[in-house]
């Protein structure tokens, strides 16, 4: 298990204000069902296709059409709940929440508001190295997506694409626990990495396949501490909600705004309006996009269309014995079987494919020098060259080569970085190039004994402050190192030095 520290949720207080106050922040994230069809038809769910050329009869709400439930979308669900840690509801029902918009055809959407597929579940959210803050959940419920209105082809005409309309999402609901822009960040980051763990979402915020609807409100010390002890959510202030956010840097600057604006509405003896804003990135500001709606807005009502979704235990279960490890396990043995630090462990475990290439790399080998050459070595190339580990020209077996021959000493930590840069460049069996391009390194005592005399007699000031002060025998390792063009084993070149300087 981690050695992790728990810490209470601690509030952000705004700087700058009259008063102190403290953030509460909840988040709302809709994440994208990794499925190739929609929730309610076999229509595809294909990113970048062309316009109106994914969607099924019952997606474009023709009439007579009926919705059909996608089984896969509701076990991606379960897998999820499982992940969270969630109690899963074997009976579930969906409903119609009614609303207008010109791409969302049937003039509803059909979601889960009385009875969700999951319940109560947590995360642990990541803040430093030893230290978590847990994060409830509230609820996850299944719905289905709206399409999009494009307004920029041509002057005064909107354009609708229902490609998106019916994709299945899963909305994770949290409670009010999250205190700063920080912890909110956070709490996405860990809740994408557990969803691309389970496979249940690709996280794609860039095309929308992860998007976090983001409470805010502001209320006065000592009034979160009344809203835990009694639940009543009128000790937290006004809450507004930010939609559609797709960026962590994003989600932290807008929530700062929207404090600081919420802040000096209260200070200048305002009141907050509950509504639900945008956020301008390019003027960082949050704007109105309109009046906040409560559930009888929607006029909720159970679908008529669908049954009550009952599902069985006996089929949890198989669910659940089928999870993968997930990210807190995964760096737990990692920092077990390897001996890796949590900071270490923590950032190979990032990403799956990255936590499986240091697996392949480590397989035998010294888990420690593995993840040094892994995070300083491979992944500073690639994000140099804006890549991820699934582009690296270097594979797990290459640089499993590499450290073999580091660890046999056939080559020096420095020849190894030589060698490396050849290999991510050119490729190739790094054994064969060292051999080939006479990289081994100098291990006869003899040569190097050779190049240290000549040093020694053409430097004898140099020993007397050697003899002096023996950090500056460091100088002699140097120089012997330079003269055999770095291929000298520093281990025998140390030893020789503190014996000819006799330190």
């Amino acid at each position: 298990m981690l050695d992790l520290t728990y810490e209470p949720p601690k509030a952000k207080v705004i700087a700058g204000a009259k008063h102190d106050w403290e953030l509460v922040i909840g988040m709302e994230v809709h994440a994208q069902v990794a499925s190739k069809a929609k929730l309610f038809s076999g229509a595809s769910t294909q990113f970048g296709a062309e316009p109106n050329s994914n969607v099924a009869f019952v997606d474009a709400a023709m009439p007579g059409m009926l919705p059909v439930i996608n089984e896969f979308c509701v076990e991606q669900a379960v897998r999820t709940g499982l992940g969270l840690k969630a109690k899963i509801h074997l009976k579930s029902a969906f409903d119609r929440k009614n609303y207008f918009y010109p791409d969302l055809p049937q003039g509803y959407q059909i979601s889960q508001l009385y009875e969700p597929i999951v319940g109560e579940g947590e995360i642990l959210v990541d803040m430093a190295p030893g230290i978590a803050r847990l994060v409830r959940i509230e609820r996850i419920h299944i719905e289905q997506d709206a399409g999009k209105s494009i307004h920029d082809m041509a002057p005064g005409l909107s354009f609708v694409d229902l490609n998106r309309t019916g994709v299945a999402l899963m909305e994770i609901v949290s409670r009010p626990d999250i205190r700063g822009p920080e912890e909110a960040a956070a709490y996405v980051v860990k809740l994408r990495q557990i969803l691309r763990y389970l496979g249940t979402c690709d996280g794609d915020m860039q095309n929308g396949n992860l998007r976090a609807d983001v409470n805010v409100s502001v209320c006065r010390p000592g009034q979160y501490e009344k809203y835990q002890e009694t639940q009543d959510f009128s000790h937290l202030g006004t809450r507004c909600e930010i939609k559609n956010m797709n960026s962590m840097r994003f989600i932290q600057a807008a929530i700062d705004f929207e404090a600081r604006r919420q802040i000096r509405i209260l200070e200048e003896g305002g009141e907050v309006v509950q509504e639900t804003r945008l956020y301008d990135a390019e003027k960082n500001e949050t704007r109105s996009m309109r009046s906040k709606e409560e559930a009888h807005d929607y006029r909720y009502f159970p679908c008529p269309d669908l049954l009550p979704l009952e599902i069985e235990q006996a089929w949890v279960d198989e669910i659940a014995a089928n999870l993968p490890e997930l990210p807190d396990e995964k760096k737990a043995r990692f920092m077990a079987d390897y001996g890796l630090t949590e900071y270490d462990a923590s950032v190979l475990t990032a990403e799956t494919d990255a936590a499986g290439f240091f697996e392949e790399v480590a397989s035998g080998r010294d888990g420690k020098l593995a993840a040094n050459w892994i995070i300083n070595e491979l992944f500073g190339r690639l994000k140099k060259e804006d890549h991820d580990i699934t582009e690296s020209p270097v594979s797990p077996a290459q640089l499993g080569g590499i450290i073999d021959l580091i660890a046999s000493e056939v080559i020096s930590g420095k020849i190894a970085k030589d060698l490396f840069e050849i290999v991510y460049t050119t490729g190739g069996d790094p054994a064969r190039i060292v051999e080939e391009r006479g990289m081994k390194q100098v291990t006869d005592t003899g040569a190097i004994e050779t190049a240290l005399d000549e040093i020694i007699a053409a430097n004898p000031a140099q020993v007397e402050k050697a003899k002096v002060n023996p950090k500056l025998a460091g100088w002699f390792v140097g120089q012997v190192m330079k003269a055999t063009g770095g291929k000298a084993n520093p281990k025998a070149v140390n030893a020789l030095v503190q014996d000819r300087l006799g330190l």
